[in-house]
C-alpha cells in the first residue's frame, strides 16, 4: 500500500544539533529515504554525514548524482551542490543559487513535491530568513505532509516561523516530537490519489528547470523593475497563492527576505567601492601636490589639496552611512526575532 516514503528536511543556523536530535529518533527499518539540506559555505568541508551517522542508526552520506534512492538511508546535500530527487534517483546540480545558497532548501522540496506528491514529508527546522517556505508550500499543495519546528524553541526562528505563517502546516511542534511524528507518518497507508495536472510554468519551476528570458516573458509577462543582485538581469515577481518569490531568467531565485538581504549586500559592496575610489583619488591628488612645479605651487597645489579634502570628507560620510546601516541591520534583526517569538506565542495552532 502507498505510504509517505520520502522525507525532506531543511535547516540553517543551529541546524546541526537539531538534525542530530531528529535522526536519533529514526529506527533502523525506517520505510522511507531521508534527504537533508543544511546551509553551508561552499568552500568548507561538510562533516554532517559523520555527525548524523553517530547520532542515529541510519547510514548517512553525501550521495553521487544518479544513484538509486533507497529506503533507510540519509542523503546529505554536499557543499556547493543543490540536492534534488526525481522518481527513483538522486540528482546533484550546480545550478544558480537560490535564496543566496547552494545547496538551498527550496529546490529539494520542489523536486520532492513534483515527483513524490502525497508521499513526501517536508520538515523545516531552525534557520534564519525564509528559505524553504515556498518549497514546503509546494509539498503541501501536492498532498504531502508539512512539519515545522516550534519557532519558540528554535535557535534561529526565521525559517520555521515563515513556514508556519505562510503554509497550512500539519504540525508545528517542539523538536523532541518531530522524529516520532515522521516515523508514525511514514508507516501510515495512504488512500489512492491521482495527481492533478501541472501547468507548464509550474512544472518548470517545481522541477528546477531553467526557462530563459523569452520563456519567462511568455509565461510570466513583463519583469519587475528589480534587477538580480547576482547577475544584474531582470527579475520576475511570481505569486503562488500567498507565496511570492522572485526569479531572474538565469535561474537565480529569491524569497522576499533573501532578496532584501541580497540587495543589502549589493548596496554595502557599492558603498565600499565608492569609499575605496574616493580614498584612491585623494591619495593621488596629494601625490600630485608634492609633484607640482614650484612656480605654480600656490594656486595649483591649493586646488589639488582642496579636491583631496573633498574626497576624504565624502569617504568619511559614506563610512558613517555604512556604520549606521550595520547598526540598523542589528536592530531590525533583533526586532524580527522578538516579533516572531511574540507572534508564535500568541494563540498559534500547534500539532500534538
Amino acid at each position: 500500500m502507498p505510504h509517505r516514503n520520502l522525507i525532506v528536511i531543511g535547516a540553517s543556523a543551529g541546524g546541526v544539533e537539531a538534525l542530530a536530535k531528529v535522526v536519533s529518533e529514526f529506527p533502523k527499518d525506517l520505510p522511507a529515504a531521508v534527504f537533508v539540506v543544511l546551509h553551508i559555505n561552499a568552500q568548507q568541508r561538510s562533516y554532517l554525514p559523520e555527525i548524523l551517522s553517530r547520532a542515529g542508526p541510519l547510514p548517512t552520506a553525501h550521495p553521487r548524482g544518479g544513484e538509486a534512492i533507497e529506503h533507510g538511508r540519509i542523503y546529505i546535500a554536499p557543499p556547493d551542490y543543490h540536492l534534488l530527487v526525481d522518481a527513483t534517483t538522486v540528482r546533484l546540480t550546480r545550478g544558480p543559487t537560490e535564496n543566496r545558497h547552494r545547496p538551498a532548501v527550496d529546490p529539494l522540496f520542489r523536486s520532492a513535491a513534483y515527483y513524490h506528491g502525497q508521499h513526501a514529508i517536508g520538515v523545516i527546522l531552525t534557520g534564519a530568513l525564509d528559505d524553504g517556505t515556498a518549497g514546503l508550500h509546494m509539498i503541501k499543495r501536492c498532498g504531502g505532509l508539512a512539519i515545522v519546528q516550534d519557532p519558540l524553541e528554535a535557535f534561529a526562528p526565521g525559517m520555521p516561523e515563515s513556514a508556519r505563517r505562510n503554509v497550512q502546516v500539519d504540525y508545528c511542534v517542539p523538536l523532541a516530537k518531530i522524529g516520532e511524528i515522521i516515523v508514525s507518518a511514514s508507516r501510515q497507508t495512504l488512500p489512492a490519489r491521482n495527481a492533478g495536472p501541472c501547468e507548464a510554468s509550474q512544472k518548470a519551476l517545481i522541477n528546477g528547470e531553467l526557462m530563459g528570458h523569452e520563456a519567462m516573458l511568455e509565461t510570466f509577462g513583463s519583469p519587475s523593475a528589480i534587477v538580480c543582485p547576482h547577475c544584474d538581469g531582470p527579475i520576475w515577481e511570481i505569486a503562488d497563492g500567498k507565496i511570492v518569490f522572485y526569479r531572474c531568467a538565469e535561474g537565480h531565485a529569491y524569497s522576499p527576505e533573501s532578496l532584501l538581504a541580497a540587495e543589502g549586500e549589493t548596496l554595502e559592496r557599492a558603498l565600499w567601492v565608492a569609499v575605496r575610489t574616493l580614498d584612491e583619488r585623494a591619495a593621488l591628488l596629494r601625490r600630485l601636490v608634492k609633484k607640482t612645479p614650484s612656480e605654480g605651487q600656490n594656486i595649483i597645489a591649493a586646488s589639488l589639496r582642496s579636491k583631496a579634502e573633498e574626497c576624504e570628507h565624502s569617504a568619511a560620510s559614506i563610512r558613517a552611512i555604512l556604520g549606521k546601516l550595520g547598526e540598523a541591520v542589528i536592530v531590525e534583526s533583533n526586532k524580527a526575532e522578538a516579533g516572531a517569538r511574540i507572534a508564535v506565542g500568541s494563540g498559534r495552532k500547534v500539532g500534538a
